[in-house]
C-alpha cells in the first residue's frame, strides 16, 4: 500500500527553524543549526549553507509550504529567496530551552574572546586573558543578546567595563611617509588622531611613527590618500600595541 504524500509537504529533520509574523500570518524556514548565527554575524554569506531548503513553510514540523500570493502581500514579493533573507535576518530562531542557554554560554565565551584579543590595560599595557574578561562581564552582569552579533556586544562590553576595570583599545603603530608640501598642512589635520608620537623626522619628507586608536584608522588612511593624491604613504607596523605577559587583576 503507497502513502500518498500532499505535492505542497516537505518533510524534514533535525532543523533549526526562524519564524516570522507578519500580514497576520506565520512564516517559516528550514535552516541548519549552527548556521543562522553564522549568517547573521557575516561570518557565513552562502545562503545555500545555511538553508536546508529554498522555501517558505507555513509550519516546517508540518511541511506545509506558504502560497506564493500570501508572500506577495506580507512581502511584497514572491521571491521566496528575498523572502527567505528578510526571515533570516529579522526572524525569531526557534531552538529549546537548553539549546538556547548553550548558545548563549558559546556567544558569551566568544564575546570575551574578542575583547581579550582587542584590549589591554593602558597602564601596562598588558593585555587580559579570556578567563578573566569573563569573570569582569558577570561582575558587570552582562546579558547577551541572541539576535546581536557577538562583535557589536564586545564593543559594548567594552564600553560597560570601563566603569569597572581599567581597559581600553590596544593601539596600532603605523608609519607614514608625506611629500614635503604636504607635510606642515596634513599633520595638522592628522593631530587629532593621532594618541602618541613615537618618532618625527622632517627633512625632504615628513616620516613619522605614531600610535592611533584602530578606530581613527580608515580616516588616516583616507585623508593621506585623499590629500597627497596617492603620494603619500601608510604603513602599520603593528594591529596591538601591547607589553609581554598576561595582565592580572588583583
Amino acid at each position: 500500500m503507497s502513502i500518498f504524500t500532499p505535492t505542497n509537504q516537505i518533510r524534514l529533520t533535525n532543523v533549526a527553524v526562524v519564524r516570522m509574523k507578519k500580514g497576520g500570518k506565520r512564516f517559516e524556514i528550514a535552516c541548519y543549526k549552527n548556521k543562522v548565527m553564522s549568517w547573521r554575524s557575516g561570518a557565513e554569506k552562502d545562503l545555500d549553507e545555511v538553508l536546508q531548503t529554498n522555501t517558505v513553510f507555513v509550519n516546517v514540523s508540518k511541511g506545509q509550504v506558504a502560497k506564493k500570493d500570501d508572500l506577495s502581500s506580507a512581502f511584497g514579493t514572491d521571491d521566496v529567496t528575498e523572502v527567505c533573507k528578510q526571515i533570516l535576518a529579522k526572524g525569531e530562531l526557534q531552538v529549546s530551552d537548553k539549546e538556547r542557554q548553550s548558545q548563549l554560554e558559546q556567544m558569551f565565551r566568544d564575546i570575551a574572546t574578542i575583547v581579550a584579543e582587542k584590549c589591554v590595560n593602558p597602564e601596562t599595557k598588558r593585555p587580559y586573558t579570556v578567563i578573566l574578561i569573563e569573570r569582569a562581564m558577570k561582575d558587570i552582569h552582562f546579558s547577551v543578546k541572541a539576535n546581536k552579533s557577538t562583535k557589536q556586544q564586545a564593543l559594548e562590553v567594552i564600553k560597560q567595563l570601563k566603569q569597572s576595570i581599567q581597559i581600553q583599545r590596544a593601539h596600532m603603530r603605523l608609519r607614514f611617509v608625506l611629500p614635503a608640501k604636504d607635510g606642515k598642512r596634513l599633520k595638522e589635520k592628522l593631530r587629532p588622531l593621532i594618541k602618541t608620537v613615537e618618532n618625527e623626522e622632517f627633512d625632504d619628507q615628513l616620516e613619522m611613527v605614531c600610535l592611533i586608536d584602530p578606530g581613527c584608522f580608515r580616516d588616516i588612511d583616507e585623508l593621506i590618500r585623499c590629500e597627497t593624491k596617492g603620494k603619500g604613504t601608510l604603513e602599520v607596523l603593528s594591529l596591538k600595541d601591547v607589553e609581554e605577559g598576561d595582565e592580572k587583576l588583583e
